[in-house]
């Protein structure tokens, strides 16, 4: 019966999509590499954000691919499971998220429990293959990016090449990559919101020149824009100086955000097309496409 609402659903969105709601500006493929489908948005049966709902967001913004990370990881198996998905041209890259509840927020990376489900979480996979990544999690205090499991993770992350999706500050950075065998120099780490509170831009180029493998993911990044979403100088000099190193996201983790969702991608394609075409397409889409091996899409 589940099955057959959501079938009904997404044959609906299909039919009612509408064209491609694209902002002037940069008109290329974009890969959303943070978003989540939490139970809030759909908890498999009802919610205000069922799958026909998203997959037309992503639609009509021109996002072919996601890395899908949820609340329980229920929603990532949904969109990772659904035909109409692939149909669509949407590839999800799916991430093992560390939260079963939002109690888990807060004690993760002392939890022993969570390194048990990540396990069992990787051994099922997904109906679109392997989970390829870690997270999101988040550290509100970086020193407990030296609690057991947040160590235990990081090495299991470098070990089996998966990507992790971490929400920490730039203390927790260097605190997480001396967990793993090379120092950081092999663990792909995606910085979400590259820094919480806003790390100084002369950080943030310090910790992309001393891991190479950090990318830094834009939504909710203060200090990238200012003037109606035309690039600050600082960042844009940042993003020329370090053009494969950043990927954009838009974090839904409330329902206010879906409903924003066109917003905030209009909002990157603007900002964008102030970047040498080049370096607009790899920020948008080849940055993160490259580290799943995901081809140019059609």
């Amino acid at each position: 019966m589940r099955a057959r609402l959501v079938a009904a659903l997404l044959s609906l969105a299909a039919a009612a999509a509408p064209a491609l709601a694209l902002a002037a500006g940069y008109a290329g493929p974009l890969f959303d590499a943070h978003l989540h489908y939490n139970e809030e948005a759909w908890n498999g049966s009802s919610g205000p954000h069922p799958p026909a709902d998203v997959l037309g967001r992503m639609q009509r913004n021109g996002v072919k691919a996601i890395i899908a990370n949820s609340r329980p990881n229920d929603g990532t198996h949904l969109l990772a499971s659904l035909p109409q998905v692939r149909a669509a041209g949407v590839a999800v890259v799916p991430f093992v998220r560390l939260y079963r509840n939002r109690a888990d927020y807060d004690n993760w990376f002392r939890d022993p429990g969570i390194y048990a489900m990540v396990q069992a979480e990787l051994a099922r996979g997904t109906a679109a293959g392997p989970f390829r990544g870690i997270g999101e999690f988040h550290l509100y205090d970086s020193a407990n990016a030296n609690g057991p499991v947040a160590r235990q993770l990081m090495q299991l992350a470098e070990e089996r090449q998966l990507a992790v999706l971490a929400h920490v500050d730039d203390a927790a950075i260097d605190l997480l990559m001396a967990h793993t065998a090379s120092r950081g120099q092999k663990l792909r780490l995606i910085w979400a919101h590259t820094g919480i509170g806003g790390a100084p831009v002369a950080r943030v180029d310090q910790l992309l020149t001393r891991y190479p493998l950090l990318v830094g993911e834009l939504s909710y990044r203060p200090g990238l824009t200012c003037d109606a979403r035309k690039l600050c100088p600082e960042w844009r000099q940042l993003l020329l100086k370090y053009p494969t190193r950043f990927v954009l996201g838009s974090d839904t983790w409330v329902n206010q955000r879906w409903t924003s969702y066109d917003d905030t991608m209009n909002g990157y394609r603007s900002w964008l097309a102030e970047l040498p075409p080049d370096v607009a397409r790899r920020i948008a889409w080849d940055n993160a496409a490259g580290l799943f091996g995901l081809p140019s899409p059609p």
